[in-house]
């Protein structure tokens, strides 16, 4: 990439996620962003269509770098669930800052829709046969929404301590799940 494209690139972003920190996206005006990341109005649209463009895309790239996170890790499974959930959570913490920032308000919810959906191809891509296995995705399911609000609406708990009783709590779900899979 053409080095004055990126930084046109992060000027924008930056203007973004420091505006974003103080206001619900849709209050964000792409004047009031320009003038901060110090570009004019064609320039933002030669690289967005609008403000709620470049928020999908930061959504993206946060998305990303948490499948990144836990694909680095080499142990997701959905074999060992408490390994999964550690290494969501961990993800999670990863990108705390960002997550608070492009997630908040009434965004908040789509993070974790962007987590199953993501996190879902991932392990489908690593074991096919859970495509169309009800019972897995339902697993899968759980495990990333209640990690994701564990994560979410527990911030100023010690995350060791968070991590801990939901590693708890999956592992004794485990059982009753595996048990029914053997029936």
């Amino acid at each position: 990439m053409d080095i004055r494209i990126e930084k046109t690139e992060n000027a924008i972003k930056n203007a973004f996620l420091e505006i974003r920190a103080r206001k619900p996206l849709e209050k964000i005006t792409v004047k009031e962003l320009c003038a901060c990341a110090q570009i004019n109005k064609s320039t933002f649209y030669a690289h967005y269509q609008d403000i709620y463009a470049l928020s999908e895309k930061l959504e993206q790239e946060i998305v990303n770098s948490i499948l990144k996170t836990m694909v680095s890790r080499q142990k997701y499974s959905v074999k060992n669930s408490d390994i999964f959930v550690r290494d969501l959570y961990m993800a999670c913490l990863a990108n705390s800052s960002l997550i608070n920032i492009v997630f908040s308000g009434k965004n908040q919810s789509r993070l974790a829709d962007c987590l199953e959906k993501e996190v879902k191809a991932l392990i489908w891509k690593k074991y096919p046969q859970y495509r169309e296995d009800i019972e897995k995705n339902i697993m899968l399911s759980y495990g990333i929404y209640g990690t994701f609000y564990v994560y979410l609406n527990n911030q100023n708990v010690d995350p060791e301590i968070l991590i801990r009783v939901s590693e708890k709590i999956v592992k004794r779900l485990s059982p009753l799940y595996d048990q029914e899979a053997e029936e």
